[in-house]
């Protein structure tokens, strides 16, 4: 797959609500995912440790009230996204998270996923 290919499926699979199937299809087993300094979340290494951290940001929502995806900007290896989501979780309260994602490709599979926000 191409990294337009990838990153257009990403955008299909995230809107579906299928961001766990996302990552299971697309991400190579080494994958990082890297977080800001600011972020309750850690940062993780590898597709078993990204995927838990995926279920665990997903566990904490209480309540999903609207969610938004644009497009994917493609540059080389490289495809950004910007993500909305304003949701209630699980003893903070409801927030707004408004985030930029910038992914990596290699060899057909994502190899590191990054949040600005």
């Amino acid at each position: 797959m191409t990294t337009q290919q990838i990153a257009d499926r990403l955008v299909a699979l995230c809107r579906n609500g299928q961001m766990l199937e996302a990552e299971q299809e697309l991400f190579a087993d080494d994958v990082k995912s890297i977080e800001p300094a600011h972020s309750p979340a850690k940062s993780a290494t590898g597709k078993i440790a990204v995927l838990e951290k995926g279920k665990a940001f997903a566990a904490s929502i209480e309540q999903r009230h609207s969610g938004a995806i644009s497009d994917p900007v493609v540059g080389g290896n490289y495809f950004s996204i910007s993500m909305q989501l304003d949701a209630t979780f699980k003893g903070a309260g409801r927030m707004v998270m408004d985030e930029i994602c910038l992914y990596e490709v290699r060899d057909g599979k994502i190899i590191s996923e990054q949040f600005f926000f």
